[in-house]
């Protein structure tokens, strides 16, 4: 369908394919975006996942908690484009004392941690690519429901409820420049990053979370995610901000239903 022909579009935290970020740089260049992405900590990993891609991109180092990393973004970008017409915001990590049960003992030092890689990195990271947003451009940012609590996601938790918040005000500040912040909140994925919450047992909790969701929920099946954070970063939702598409399988609309739990690991950080 061409959706992103002639964009150029931004993915962030990039580790393996295993991640809703890397199918969403694969659809987007099939759908005919040229792709940058940034890659944080193991570079070499990342650039060899780059080549999985249908089209290699340039891969560029990106912590966002680096100010100086941060302001030499919108020059490093420009080496290879003048214009970004979208971005996914993929990036979170909490410490793992955040994390597994063990909020009421967290201290701030981990508790600030997760909310600055999770949450103000959405401001900072758009703040940095906002001299080559065009026209029309898009902010998707990757969500976990975070209108209650869940089993050992604990301070996770708060800092998407927070991420949540960010992309409200970002939308209200940033619609005079034309640019539009969305969120996609997935349900549980088998992600790299999903084995690392928790106790080990989210897989079969994510197969509870298919019993309760009305159109089921494949937990190993990452485009229907990917579909919509490239449908929010085309023209497609031309006056659409500040907003959370859940792609859950409906699980979001629904209460529990009878013999089902919710999941205590396997959500998407």
């Amino acid at each position: 369908m061409d959706l992103l022909k002639g964009k150029t579009v931004l993915v962030t935290g990039v580790l393996t394919h295993n991640s809703i970020a890397f199918h969403t740089a694969r659809l987007a260049q099939e759908q005919g975006a040229r792709v940058l992405l940034t890659g944080y900590g193991r570079m070499s990993l990342v650039e060899r996942v780059a080549r999985r891609l249908p089209e290699p991109p340039p891969v560029l180092e990106l912590d966002v908690t680096d100010r100086a990393q941060l302001a030499s973004l919108a020059d490093r970008i420009g080496e290879h484009t003048d214009r970004v017409d979208g971005v996914l915001h993929s990036v979170a990590g909490a410490p793992a004392t955040a994390l597994g049960g063990n909020f009421m003992t967290t201290e701030w030092e981990d508790v600030a941690r997760a909310v600055h890689v999770s949450t103000y990195s959405l401001q900072s990271l758009t703040r940095a690519v906002l001299p080559l947003l065009g026209d029309r451009a898009s902010v998707v940012g990757l969500d976990f429901d975070a209108s209650r609590a869940w089993a050992e996601y604990d301070w996770m938790g708060v800092a998407k409820a927070g991420l949540e918040s960010c992309a409200r005000y970002l939308a209200s500040y940033l619609g005079a420049h034309g640019v539009r912040v969305n969120l996609v909140a997935a349900g549980p994925l088998r992600t790299t990053a999903a084995v690392n919450i928790g106790s080990g047992d989210g897989f079969d909790e994510a197969d509870d979370w298919g019993r309760k969701a009305p159109l089921g929920w494949d937990a190993e099946h990452f485009d229907p995610v990917a579909r919509a954070c490239v449908a929010l970063l085309s023209d497609w939702f031309p006056a659409t901000t500040g907003e959370i598409v859940h792609v859950d399988g409906g699980a979001h609309a629904v209460g529990d239903r009878p013999g089902t739990r919710r999941p205590t690991a396997g959500v998407p950080a």
